[in-house]
This record gives C-alpha cells, structure tokens and sequence, in this order.
C-alpha cells in the first residue's frame, strides 16, 4: 500500500480518490461524460483501444472513459489493488473474468454456494466451452486440495455466500491455490472493501457488484474486478473490448455518487442488521438466525478475523416459514418484498430450498447435508 494511502482513512478515500476539480468550469463534483468518442489532434492516431496512451486515454467509449475511468481509479484505491476494470453488470464481471482467464482444457474450481448467475454459468455454459468445473464447499480447505488438478487455473471463492452467510478463509484459499499454480478469485459484494479487502490476503482479483453496496441506491446495474494492473490489462481487452459488456457513464455517475457515502452506510447497515440478528435470535418463533456478526455464527472466529464489519444482510429461519413468508409483505411497513440487498432501503425475501437448490447450491447429497448442518448451528 502507497504512502498516500496509508494515511487517508475509508471516508476520506471514498470521496476524493480518482476526482479532481474541473479544470476548465471548476466544477467540484464528477462530470458526466456520454460522448462515445474523443477528438484526437494526431491523425496518425490508429483506431484501436492499442492506439490509447497515458497521454491520449480516450478515443472510443468502448474501450474507455472518463467517468468510467473516474469510478475505476475510485475503487481499485478502496480495495487496495493497482487497477479496475468496471462492467455493464456483476455477471458481465465474472463472466469476463471467466472466459478471459481460462481456456478448453482448463479446470476451475467454483465455491458450491454462488450468485445463482455464477452457478449457473458454470452449471451450464463453462463445460461447453471445453472448461472442466468443479464445485466445492471452500470452507472446507481439504475438499479444495483435494479437486485440485494440474490444469487448475482459477478457484472462484465467494465470501459471505448468499444468502447462506457462510465464510472462506481468504488467506488460506490464496495459499492453497497458488500452491497449486492457479489464481484465486473472490466475489466480496456482500462484504465490501469496508469490511474485507481480498487482495491484502492473497487474492488475485476481487469482485464485485455494483449493483449492490457499493453503488448503494438501487438505480444503477454495474460490476468491477481488482487486481494486479498486467493480468487486468488482458481482462479489459478479452472482458470488455472484446465482449463488449461495457458500463454506461451514466451508471458509473451515479456509482461513484454512492460510492462516496459508502463507509457511512456500511456502519449503519451492520448496526442496523446487528440489531435486528440479535433480536431474532431471541424470538420465540425464531429457530436460527444466522449473521456474521453473532456469537453463535459457525465461523464468527474467521468473521473476526476477516471482516472490519458484518455487512447488512442476515438470514434467518422460523415455524411455518412458508407461511410467515406470504404474511410478510402484508405486514412488513418498513421493508420492501423485493429481491437484491445493498440499497438504502430494507428488502426481505423468501427463497424455498427447493429453489435455492436450482439455483445456488451445488446439488448433491453430500453438500446438501453440509448446508443443513451449517443452518442447524454445528460446526463446520
């Protein structure tokens, strides 16, 4: 980590990293850039993303922008890495990732609980592109060892998974991984940079949706990875030059809008979810409550030590949840029944097993009976 960064604290960082002052009107806050492309004085100049230089960064929005380029330099700071590259969506992040990491012939490891896009991608799609896929428990540091191959190339961790809440120990996928000769990749959406920053680990890329947290108003789809500037140079090209899922300026004005507020928000959204886990877990109706932030989470030794906050989304089962579930959004005036987290607005929704089942969750016996055990309260 730079000097410069060491010295400024989340909140100062979230507001001012990657803004300056508009030279030309003095404007304070972010310009909006929606020109898709940029004069250049030099006719010599090739039209080819090839062609952009640190001098000459604009020329086509496909290939960059500066609002864009503003949220990027914004978060690669925040998560303490040398470089961004923003997306359209958080499945056009890890799809990006994907298919620009790995090749036929390959094999990548998948956590067994994922964002149901993710599990689905690599349920149905990666196989038929010649990509071998393994899904593990990633809590489980034997299991990883053990579906290790020599054509491993990427193990992709989520942590906490959603919406079982469940925990990997970064540092020891990122030893486990580079062992091996593969990278690690780590989806902290749930999480943010304000609670987890994988790269200080042993993360190669860290993930995220924007659509979530960090942008934070619920108005703007938009996803990014971190990592070392060299292996995000070849994602831009392949991810989204090639793949062309490129993020709106617009969106990306109004994520560094949310960005700004996002330490603060972070705080009251642990302080708000901490209160509504600790009351739950006193209910009378209430038969497990399961939240990082709680003694009685499975892994809240591994939370301590690798969360500076527990986030604002928990989980939590009843008697006759089905039920409960469809009086819910009759009785609930503050929160909204709707699907996604991170807004600043309180969402709830009821996910049946036996959809989690076809979306999320890898579906075998044996990880099935893993996911009860964890909902029970053993250890895992």
């Amino acid at each position: 980590m730079s000097a410069q960064r060491r010295s400024r604290g989340m909140r100062t960082r979230a507001v001012h990293v990657g803004e300056h002052p508009d030279p030309v009107t003095g404007a304070a806050a972010p310009n909006l850039v929606m020109s898709t492309t940029f004069v250049t004085e030099d006719a010599a100049t090739g039209f080819s993303a090839h062609s952009l230089t640190d001098d000459a960064p604009f020329l086509y929005s496909r290939w960059s922008n500066p609002t864009v380029r503003q949220l990027e330099l914004k978060l690669a700071d925040l998560e303490n890495g040398e470089d961004a590259v923003a997306f359209s969506s958080g499945m056009a992040a890890a799809s990006g990732l994907f298919l620009s990491v790995l090749q036929a012939g390959d094999h990548v490891v998948v956590s067994d609980i994922s964002y149901a896009g993710v599990a689905e991608l690599a349920r149905d799609s990666l196989p038929h592109l010649g990509i071998r896929v393994s899904t593990v428990d990633l809590s489980d540091l034997d299991e990883l060892q053990r579906a290790l191959l020599p054509t491993t190339r990427l193990v992709y961790a989520e942590t906490p998974v959603n919406p079982l809440l469940r925990l990997a120990d970064i540092q020891a996928l990122g030893d486990i991984a580079h062992a091996a000769g593969a990278e690690l990749a780590v989806d902290s959406t749930l999480a943010t940079p304000l609670a987890t920053r994988p790269l200080d680990l042993g993360a190669d890329y860290v993930l995220h949706s924007l659509t979530k947290y960090i942008g934070g108003h619920g108005d703007a789809l938009g996803g990014a990875v971190v990592g070392r500037r060299e292996r995000l140079a070849q994602l831009r090209h392949a991810g989204v030059i090639h793949f062309g899922g490129v993020l709106s300026p617009f969106n990306a004005w109004l994520i560094l809008r949310g960005v700004a507020t996002l330490p603060l928000r972070m705080a009251a959204h642990a302080e708000s979810a901490g209160r509504v886990a600790r009351f739950l877990e006193q209910h009378p109706r209430v038969t497990r409550v399961i939240y990082p932030g709680l003694s009685s989470h499975p892994q809240y030794a591994l939370a301590c030590r690798q969360m500076a906050n527990c986030s604002g989304m928990l989980t939590f089962q009843a008697a006759d949840g089905a039920a409960l579930a469809r009086q819910l959004p009759e009785r609930l005036e503050v929160f909204h029944y709707a699907v996604s987290l991170g807004h600043h607005r309180s969402l709830i929704f009821y996910l049946s097993t036996d959809e989690l089942q076809e979306t999320s969750f890898r579906l075998d016996a044996a990880h099935l009976a893993r996911y009860r055990m964890f909902y029970s309260g053993k250890p895992i």
